[in-house]
């Protein structure tokens, strides 16, 4: 019996036959299309290319591509049920068979997916067994167009950061705007800070004893919202938080008792009330969140967030740009199906995955979200850590998202880790992938190209202030050496927003079109990469607009900042000088030529001072209650001074 299918997918060649022949020398000839199989019947195969034991039956055929190109063969088709399947792929003659690919188990609800290159002219044998059931299923074979080699390609150099070892992190750890090297310890960690000209002063502070290291991951955040930066260590029994007293000299240990297998941990504002909180995901458990409740304290909070084990690699992103936070876990191990955790805005979180058809059992330790095709909604690339492929996942725009995994390069990929991020790193407007041993250079129309000669993933951030993101060794970094793109990078403060804004969302428009950034805390698997949204800009010499939507709700606009620069961007006061002095702060003189004089506060303040067109111009502590303005150039500013008691708003006007 012949049945005519339905157009489906756009392939020329749609046709289903009766049955695939039962024997390797029967095998019925196909070329592209849509296939369905009754039950497995036929001989089974003894030589496997995947998995093994000694199944009882068989369907087989032949293909012949005309010219050497990729094939995609998958039992996950499109408008048919799927079926637990295992296939094997071979060239050679019936009596010499030699494995080139197979699968079992890598899409949908055990269905079977693999992409493969193939040469013209040469015959190829599938074989399908029924290891798993010998139940009839659909089947499609695609020919796809794979990218070329990559362009635009930058070159990194080894580059040593003295007296460090262990480095897990490159953030910005003293306000200076520029990104940090952290290496956590059990007794200690160091910070190598970055100096105006090339190089680093090392600083080493003295802690209780962890009772948990980051053995597992590493993650940053001002969960206190006093000026510095907190860190959090997972480790594999536990969580540890060192927090930064008042003026970033000293850290007291704060752990928790509670047994968690610690994995990828975060900074984020979970419940949307402006107090940063943190995640942990727990490999063994119900995953758990420290809830800041805005008095100094955090919060054991567990459930809500995924209930079962297998919990390795969360990031939280808005994926529906409903201006709300979004919780993705990629997962591996005793309960591999990936969750993505929709914020109802009310606390509570619902998995939705199954329905985006992103609940399979992809075996991966972390997953890279951003929007890849600058259309506006954030787009994921979910890396294998030990399944046989990558899952590309372009978002619709609506919520939903559509698997474009065949032919983006990705598809074709063999190369796997625990690590898969998302940057720009050759500052020409699209995102780039890291990951797999392989640096995946986006080609601007969802499509990869891929360069192995990429340093591995570890920690990202900007380690000598030129506008070209690194890439972090234990002990040294791999110097992006740049090319001639422009670029220019967002560093947003929150006032009524957490002090990090992470959470918000940053847009950046130029001739290219609209890029949007998340700020983060915690992205890949174990590392910790900056905070702030960088972007790049190719030839593009100017920037029309700077959008910060803020997690409160919020939303600030900048006109025509300057490229090529760091631009500090402070929640509600980096549009203008608008804000007037505080009742009880007192600056003098006002017009100042050298030096303000501030009363109001305590002496020893942080400072931070804001010109007209939003840009942090200086950052440095008052001294006896004294602020050195002389350097800066005459106009109308604003103060921002940062205590114990919050954040206080003067403006003065430099002469």
């Amino acid at each position: 019996m012949k049945t005519t299918l339905p157009f489906v997918l756009g392939l020329t060649l749609l046709c289903s036959d009766s049955f695939g022949q039962g024997t390797c020398d029967s095998a019925l000839p196909i070329s592209p299309g849509i296939y369905t199989v009754p039950a497995l019947t036929g001989e089974a195969p003894t030589l496997f290319c995947v998995g093994g034991g000694t199944p009882a039956a068989g369907a087989w055929y032949q293909y012949t591509p005309i010219q050497d190109t990729t094939v995609n063969l998958t039992t996950d088709v499109l408008g048919y049920p799927n079926v637990d399947t295992r296939f094997h792929v071979y060239s050679g003659v019936c009596d010499a068979l030699v494995c080139v690919s197979g699968d079992d188990d890598s899409g949908p609800n055990y269905s079977s997916i693999a992409t493969f290159n193939v040469s013209g002219g040469v015959t190829y044998t599938i074989a399908f067994d029924s290891y798993w059931t010998a139940s009839g299923f659909t089947f499609q074979l695609t020919e796809l167009d794979q990218p070329g080699p990559p362009t635009g390609m930058v070159s990194f150099t080894p580059t040593p950061i003295p007296g460090m070892s262990g480095i897990m992190g490159f953030v910005d750890m003293n306000n200076d705007g520029r990104d940090d090297a952290i290496a956590p310890g059990q007794n200690l960690f160091n910070i190598a800070y970055q100096q105006v000209a090339p190089g680093f002063t090392m600083t080493t502070y003295p802690t209780t004893p962890a009772d948990n290291t980051a053995s597992w991951s590493f993650a940053i955040g001002d969960w206190d919202s006093n000026g510095y930066r907190d860190l959090l260590y997972g480790g594999g029994s536990g969580a540890t938080f060192m927090k930064a007293n008042g003026d970033g000299t000293a850290y007291t240990e704060i752990s928790f008792p509670q047994y968690i297998f610690c994995q990828r941990t975060n900074f984020v504002d979970v419940n949307n009330d402006g107090h940063l909180d943190a995640f942990s995901c727990h490999d063994v458990d119900a995953n758990v969140a420290f809830i800041n409740d805005g008095n100094g304290n955090l919060v054991f909070t567990q459930g809500g967030y995924g209930t079962t084990c297998g919990n390795y690699g969360s990031i939280w992103t808005d994926y529906d740009n409903d201006g709300l936070v979004d919780l993705f876990i990629a997962k591996c191990g005793c309960d591999p199906v990936d969750l993505l955790m929709h914020n109802n805005d009310n606390g509570s979180f619902l998995n939705v995955a199954p329905a985006l058809g992103l609940a399979d059992s992809h075996q991966s330790w972390s997953s890279a979200w951003g929007d890849f095709d600058n259309d506006g909604d954030m787009d994921v690339l979910i890396g294998a850590s030990s399944s046989g492929y990558h899952k590309l996942m372009r978002n619709n725009g609506d919520g939903t998202f559509t698997n474009v995994t065949a032919g983006s390069g990705m598809d074709t990929f063999g190369g796997q880790s625990i690590e898969w991020t998302t940057h720009d790193f050759n500052n020409d407007g699209w995102l780039d992938i890291l990951g797999g041993g392989a640096m995946h250079y986006n080609n601007g129309n969802m499509t990869f190209s891929h360069d192995a000669t990429a340093p591995a993933n570890h920690a990202i951030g900007d380690m000598n202030n030129d506008g070209f993101l690194d890439i972090g060794t234990s002990a040294t970094y791999y110097r992006n050496n740049g090319n001639g793109n422009n670029w220019i990078r967002i560093n947003p403060q929150g006032i009524t927003a957490n002090r990090d804004a992470i959470g918000a969302r940053v847009e950046v428009t130029s001739d290219l079109g609209t890029q949007i950034r998340d700020i983060r805390s915690g992205d890949g698997f174990r590392y910790m990469s900056f905070i702030g949204a960088h972007f790049g800009l190719g030839s593009d010499e100017t920037v029309q607009q700077v959008v910060v939507k803020w997690p409160d709700g919020t939303q600030d606009v900048i006109e025509n900042p300057a490229i090529n620069t760091v631009h500090g961007l402070i929640q509600g006061v980096s549009t203008g000088v608008a804000v007037q002095t505080e009742v009880g702060l007192t600056i003098a003189p006002n017009p100042v030529s050298d030096v303000l004089m501030i009363s109001g506060v305590p002496q020893n303040t942080s400072a931070q001072v804001i010109d007209a067109t939003g840009k942090l111009v200086l950052q440095e502590r008052t001294q006896g209650g004294r602020l050195h303005v002389g350097a800066l150039p005459a106009g109308v500013y604003q103060l921002i001074l940062t205590d114990q008691e919050g954040v206080h708003h003067a403006r003065f006007t430099k002469q």
